[in-house]
């Protein structure tokens, strides 16, 4: 005999209620513990602080990204019990601090302000302080994240961690590389780990990446040897073929 499934109505963390999203539950509630230790895993992940995992932000009692950054070592000693991790750990949070907003940004898990917008927005304005919805716009982010984005600063950043955080909150001053091409890319890649990867160093040195070959590609990059439809377009529209993309940008 099947039993109907009924599905919770409550958070089992902090007993607010759920609401569906996508045909998924989920807490909202601004109190919620299990919200807030994931929130500051994943802070503590994007800036790259090793050793601050899931495990010892429940031993130190962080409870906000703030809170990080007025341990001492005796403190992370006591609830770690052990001085030689305290000391690994006190390093990373402590180098953590000259992270730009590039990196920041991202960390504080404002829903759809990942590292795409906040490239974006990285060229746009210099700091926290130039963001706002006509610069949001500008950049070229949707009413969504720019909903998201401002609201957050108000009722979040102004509020509660402006001047409580160690950081400059400015974006990386970039200097101008000359465009050297458009690169596509077909296929799978064996030079790097990720289109992604490669796309940031392609990037880096001055090649603009399209996902399609369109009319500007001045190089397709095929790597798996597979004659793809992209690779007969390329060669037939006398496109330079990269067999070895990383090889390539080392020459």
């Amino acid at each position: 005999m099947l039993r109907e499934i009924v599905p919770p109505t409550d958070c089992p963390s902090c007993g607010s209620a759920l609401e569906w999203l996508n045909q998924l539950l989920y807490c909202k509630s601004s109190i919620c513990g299990a919200q807030k230790q994931k929130k500051i895993e994943h802070f503590a992940k994007t800036l790259k602080i090793k050793g601050l995992g899931p495990a010892a932000i429940e031993k130190l009692g962080i409870q906000d990204f703030d809170e990080i950054y007025t341990l001492t070592l005796e403190d992370i000693s006591s609830a770690l019990s052990s001085d030689k991790i305290a000391l690994k750990l006190k390093g990373e949070i402590d180098n953590s601090k000259s992270a730009p907003l590039d990196l920041v940004l991202p960390a504080f898990g404002i829903p759809l302000i990942g590292k795409t917008a906040t490239k974006k927005l990285s060229e746009t304005v210099k700091d926290i302080t130039e963001i706002n919805a006509d610069t949001c716009e500008r950049a070229g982010l949707g009413p969504k994240a720019t909903e998201n984005l401002t609201f957050w600063l108000i009722n979040e950043f102004y509020s509660f961690y402006d001047g409580y955080l160690p950081f400059n909150f400015k974006f990386v001053v970039k200097e101008k590389v000359e465009r050297r091409g458009v690169v596509c890319i077909s296929g799978r890649l064996k030079s790097f780990k990720t289109k992604a990867d490669a796309t940031e160093t392609l990037s880096s040195q001055g090649y603009e990446v399209k996902s399609s070959l369109t009319k500007d590609v001045t190089i397709l990059v095929n790597e798996s040897g597979v004659e793809s439809s992209k690779t007969k377009q390329a060669r037939e529209s006398g496109i330079k073929i990269i067999t070895d993309l990383k090889s390539y940008l080392e020459n």
